[in-house]
């Protein structure tokens, strides 16, 4: 397979889309960033905690988290490219589909056959909007394309 056939996308859409996505991964990661970090307090030494598994897992998840952000900014970024899309509206539609075929389905099985409760549910559905919708609507804001005039 040749990188021929990716669809170059503007690295400064890719970067910013990874500091979006990963800003939004953060705010759902937050609770457990906030009980590594009571638990570095309290743990004696630096060394200590950085051999503790909450250390190695909060870092685990922090970079996990980046690199799939990075992934989801390139994916979107091709997508708007591959598309054609050049307006807000059409971002949105794109956004809204990428959202009901990627994550539609779990937060349905999460409400129906899970039986979770509707708040914790939808707080991650909206998560996961921003993620999507919101993404594909801040880079086509800041623009994808590599050679405007193609």
């Amino acid at each position: 397979m040749s990188l021929h056939y990716l669809p170059p996308v503007k690295p400064s859409a890719i970067a910013l889309g990874t500091i979006f996505n990963h800003g939004v991964e953060l705010a759902v990661l937050s609770p457990l960033f906030g009980q590594t970090y009571q638990r570095a307090k309290i743990a004696n030494t630096k060394e200590e905690f950085i051999r503790s598994k909450e250390a190695s897992g909060a870092a685990v998840a922090w970079g996990t988290s980046l690199v799939g952000s990075a992934l989801q900014a390139y994916g979107v970024g091709a997508l708007i490219n591959a598309t054609g899309t050049l307006s807000y509206k059409g971002a949105a539609y794109l956004g809204s589909l990428i959202f009901l075929a990627t994550s539609a389905p779990t937060y349905l099985t999460q409400l129906f056959t899970e039986k979770r409760t509707a708040d914790t549910v939808a707080v991650s559905a909206l998560a996961k909007v921003v993620e999507t919708l919101g993404l594909s609507v801040f880079l086509t804001w800041w623009g994808t394309r590599t050679n405007h005039f193609e």
